[in-house]
């Protein structure tokens, strides 16, 4: 029961309940206490009408009002005077003397509360005002005893009538709350745990219900957290089968480039003047073809390889990526500029610094294409005293805003219509092995500009150590 929504509430009610009768307890009985004392007056005064209408009284009937108002003596002021209307012999002498005439909430409390904490039978002395204006004030003198005992029953019942009320208004709550909460809030563990058997059926989605505003929005909440995980799971599903399509046509197409190779070392080896100027070229491209072919087959094993840290000059790789993207342009009016210092000696993974740059020149000038205008392409580098920075800028239309969205993510980051997204997602993957950053500076209509910060370390020697020491892991691997 304590371990249930519905059991806790029922016991806080119980609890609450029973905490505002006690707060109410108090200047009930402090109340009581008053009307009592204010009735023995009333009683008093109206014994004392038959000494007023006959000077003398037989003592067995003044006994006998005395005893019927419950007090000892009565002394009514009139005028001016006091004058003791009624008497008989008292127990013992007054101990406290009370006025009512003047008394306040704090002070009927107080003496209640310490009357309660008494035992002992007192005799007291009570000053009220007349009813009906019959005098200026009148007194008694009276027993405590069955004053409190009164005050004491009076107490139980009212606790008595407390506990009951309690008891009552909590079990009502508590069948309230498990109509209104607990058995909405179980229908809701219960579609969770089913919906938990098998994420992946969109059947199971929570339809929302409640008629309960928060219920109502925790379900349409969960409606939203089981939809968009039903739906990456089932894109993970379409990814992992695309991933082994992609692994088996890599490792088919990294032999028929390698048989490709062969041929090339041997057109290589011509005389033709312009065959020995594209050879080279031609060469490179089926030797990255094939890398790229290995290291996607390392994709789908759900990492990219470690860099295989060296130094390059920053000039010459930009140049070949500007070479190849020339190629590419045919008739598009799209021209490139390159302001890399040319003796700019960097560390990095030679390929994969070059498959980055390569995409993010193909990007643009896809984009630029894509547009119908002409524009420009401008590869920019500097260093500082802790970076390399790469500045790749475009003057096209800019990306779209789904783009933005999904920069970096595969599959959901396409620049253009028709675009995969893979080519960012493999670049910002590929700076982040190099322990840098991929950022995108700005997009809008004026252009696009992406910058590459690849860390420097402390020293060269530093980053040599580092280069070792990540070729020396990937020689225990193999």
């Amino acid at each position: 029961m304590l371990n249930t929504l519905s059991g806790r509430f029922l016991i806080l009610t119980i609890i609450f309940v029973m905490l505002a009768e006690v707060l109410i307890f108090v200047p009930s009985i402090a109340r009581f206490r008053e009307d009592f004392l204010l009735s023995r007056l009333e009683r008093a005064q109206i014994a004392s009408l038959a000494l007023l209408a006959d000077d003398m009284i037989d003592p067995g009937l003044e006994e006998e009002l005395l005893r019927n108002a419950g007090v000892y003596n009565v002394v009514l002021r009139r005028d001016e005077a006091r004058q003791l209307m009624l008497s008989s012999p008292m127990p013992q002498p007054v101990h406290e003397t009370f006025d009512l005439r003047d008394a306040t909430p704090l002070i009927l409390i107080r003496d209640a509360m310490a009357r309660l904490a008494d035992p002992e039978p007192r005799v007291i002395r009570v000053i009220g005002n007349p009813v009906r204006e019959a005098g200026l004030l009148i007194e008694v003198s009276m027993e405590t005893d069955y004053l409190r005992m009164s005050m004491i029953d009076y107490g139980l019942r009212i606790l008595l009538l407390s506990a009951v009320i309690s008891v009552i208004t909590a079990a009502l709550l508590f069948f309230v709350v498990r109509a209104i909460l607990v058995k909405p809030i179980k229908r809701v563990v219960a579609q969770m745990q089913r919906y938990a058997a098998d994420p992946e059926d969109s059947r199971r989605i929570i339809i929302p219900t409640a008629g309960v505003v928060e219920l109502r929005e925790a379900e349409e909440a969960l409606k939203s957290l089981e939809t968009q995980l039903t739906q990456a799971l089932k894109q993970k599903e379409r990814l992992a089968q695309l991933g082994g399509a992609v692994a088996k046509i890599s490792h088919d197409l990294r032999n028929i480039l390698t048989s490709a190779q062969l041929f090339t070392d041997r057109i290589e080896m011509s005389k033709d003047p312009a065959v020995q100027r594209m050879a080279p070229k031609l060469v490179n491209s089926i030797t990255r073809a094939v890398n790229l072919c290995e290291t996607t087959l390392a994709f789908g094993k759900a990492e990219e390889p470690e860099p295989r840290l060296s130094r390059l000059n920053l000039s010459e790789l930009v140049g070949d990526v500007v070479a190849s993207e020339r190629l590419a342009v045919g008739d598009a009016d799209v021209s490139f500029a390159e302001d890399v210092p040319a003796g700019l000696i960097i560390l990095a993974d030679p390929e994969q610094l070059y498959r980055v740059l390569s995409n993010l020149v193909r990007n643009a000038r896809q984009a630029i294409t894509g547009s119908g205008q002409g524009g420009e392409i401008a590869v920019a580098a500097h260093e500082d005293d802790s970076h390399w920075i790469i500045t790749v800028s475009d003057t096209g239309p800019g990306l779209p805003p789904k783009a933005q969205e999904h920069l970096f993510t595969a599959f959901q980051g396409g620049a253009r219509k028709g675009g995969s997204g893979l080519g960012l997602a493999i670049s910002a993957e590929l700076v982040r092995g190099h322990g840098g950053k991929l950022l995108l500076d700005h997009t809008g209509p004026e252009g696009t500009a992406f910058t590459i910060r690849l860390p420097r370390g402390e020293s060269d020697a530093g980053w040599s150590e580092a280069s070792s020491a990540v070729n020396g892991r990937k020689a225990e691997k193999s």
